[in-house]
């Protein structure tokens, strides 16, 4: 398969999306963990892949975390976000996968999930679109449908929420909505 009809088939997976799936560490950041002295958590997340978000559920698509750690940095960007669907601490992803799938009501293979490591395959094997970031965990990056341009925490969520409302015809009403 040539690299024009690889991106086609991944336009054809995303125009049918309406939920993206998105881990945290390594994919809405860069994977950095600090920590002050008093043991305090630090995130980092990329305005861009914020304006995304907001931009891509604007068009009707839902977006979902799922996150094996709990941080309440994350909460507060989540709900910063509007995403109603965020479940941290959850090392079994695939279990909270279920769960959201149920509640949404949303068949898997109408959803997508970005991930970089080796705790995304088990969505990434059930989703109708599986994205790697570009710095993700080589084993991830081989069962990834599609890989960004972007590494986690620089814009690579941002990507994909562009190439979801391009494939499924929103971009240009977005972009004209900021030429008015």
């Amino acid at each position: 398969m040539t690299e024009v009809e690889k991106m086609q088939a991944i336009v054809e997976k995303a125009k049918k999306l309406k939920l993206l799936i998105l881990d945290v560490d390594g994919v809405l950041t860069d994977g950095k963990l600090f920590f002050d002295n008093q043991g305090n958590e630090y995130k980092s997340f990329h305005a861009r892949d914020g304006h995304g978000i907001k931009l891509l559920r604007q068009t009707g698509v839902e977006v979902a975390v799922i996150s094996g750690r709990k941080s309440s940095s994350v909460a507060l960007r989540m709900k910063s976000l509007g995403i109603e669907y965020v479940y941290q601490g959850h090392e079994n992803k695939r279990a909270a996968f279920d769960e959201l799938i149920q509640k949404t009501g949303i068949r898997p293979e109408q959803a997508a999930h970005m991930g970089d490591d080796l705790m995304d395959l088990p969505i990434m094997m059930k989703v109708g679109l599986a994205i790697a970031v570009n710095d993700a965990n080589f084993a991830v990056r081989q069962h990834a449908h599609w890989c960004t341009t972007l590494s986690g925490g620089q814009g690579a969520v941002r990507e994909v929420c562009d190439l979801i409302m391009q494939a499924q015809g929103n971009f240009d009403d977005i972009v004209n909505l900021y030429l008015k």
